[in-house]
């Protein structure tokens, strides 16, 4: 490349664009370069994703048993512990993602959160392991499908819903006293066995003083389930995941989304600036009052997990009565940080 130190004076406007075109041409041959890198070494993740197999043993204790799910982020896997000899559920993180801080970060905070917290409807972390370059979270194996698996074929039964709810309130419950937000209540993030629903999925958890591994600006979770202060920006708290909660709840007891506007930003503005959809006719007072509350657009009136928690732990009775015996009750609003 041409020295602008040995251009003579007067002539530096008819070399400019030689010196353009040299560093257009450097440009590119350093993306080409970076991207045949890039290749490379996601050739070689991708072999060893694919050495994954039933079988393998990792860290000396860890037999793969059957692959169970595989997403964004990576794989999850049935597991036997060979030391204490249990069965566990283990997440094994793309390794491709190990250069990502942020993402990998958020891995990391995955285990560490929900390590944090013991509660029989939340699902257990039992250890967090590196291995010849992955990254693996231990936790519990539940055996059951997805809450969104088991909405595939229409609305839960209003017991059902009833107990769930209760569970996952009480699970936010926890979370929420130990300082943590979950930030992604969705229907795939709960796991449902014969004991009833588990939490799962602390990957973009944060803790209420503030502290999380995400790119400013980054819009994180599924525009289903966005609350209005996600889908603006805007500081997240407790009330963000009764929000959440107040979507999976209708999506329980109707079968359908609140917003669907059939692309994720429009889904994400109704969220917004739109009124929800209300539960249909006949519904126990109670869920209606709690369900409308947490839908509401400002934090602060929606109700805490533990209210909700109380609420439908008292109201056993109401879903065994037919709707002109059962009486509505006031829904406190939200006055405080939940916790």
């Amino acid at each position: 490349m041409t020295d602008p130190a040995f251009i003579p004076r007067g002539r530096t406007s008819a070399v400019r664009p030689m010196l353009g075109t040299e560093i257009g041409h450097a440009s590119i041959t350093l993306s080409f370069f970076w991207a045949m890198i890039t290749e490379i070494t996601s050739c070689r993740w991708e072999g060893w994703m694919e050495r994954l197999r039933p079988g393998l043993v990792l860290a000396d204790r860890y037999r793969l048993v059957g692959h169970v799910a595989s997403g964004g982020m990576g794989q999850v896997w049935e597991v036997a512990d060979s030391i204490l000899e249990r069965r566990v559920a283990m997440k094994i993180m793309h390794p491709h993602t190990r250069d990502e801080i942020a993402l990998a970060e958020r891995f990391r905070d995955e285990a560490r959160f929900a390590a944090q917290l013991a509660h029989p409807n939340i699902v257990t972390v039992h250890d967090y392991i590196d291995h010849e370059g992955l990254s693996c979270l231990v936790m519990e194996f539940v055996d059951g499908p997805t809450l969104s698996e088991l909405m595939a074929s229409g609305p839960l039964p209003l017991e059902d819903a009833r107990m769930m709810l209760l569970q996952l309130a009480s699970a936010l419950a926890q979370a929420h006293a130990a300082g943590i937000i979950h930030r992604d209540l969705k229907p795939a993030n709960v796991l449902v066995s014969e004991a009833g629903a588990k939490l799962t999925d602390f990957g973009i958890a944060r803790s209420i003083d503030g502290g999380s591994h995400t790119v400013p600006g980054q819009l994180l979770g599924t525009a289903y389930y966005l609350s209005p202060e996600q889908a603006l920006g805007q500081p997240v708290g407790p009330a963000t995941d009764m929000y959440g909660w107040g979507l999976l709840a209708h999506e329980m007891l109707t079968g359908t989304k609140v917003f669907d506007k059939g692309s994720p930003i429009a889904t994400a503005l109704a969220h917004v600036q739109d009124e929800p959809p209300t539960l249909p006719p006949g519904m126990p007072p109670v869920l209606e009052s709690l369900v409308s509350a947490a839908l509401a657009k400002e934090p602060e009136d929606r109700p805490t997990s533990a209210l909700a928690a109380e609420l439908l732990e008292a109201s056993t009775g109401e879903f065994h009565a037919t709707p002109k015996d059962a009486q509505d009750p006031s829904v406190p609003r939200r006055a405080a940080v939940d916790g």
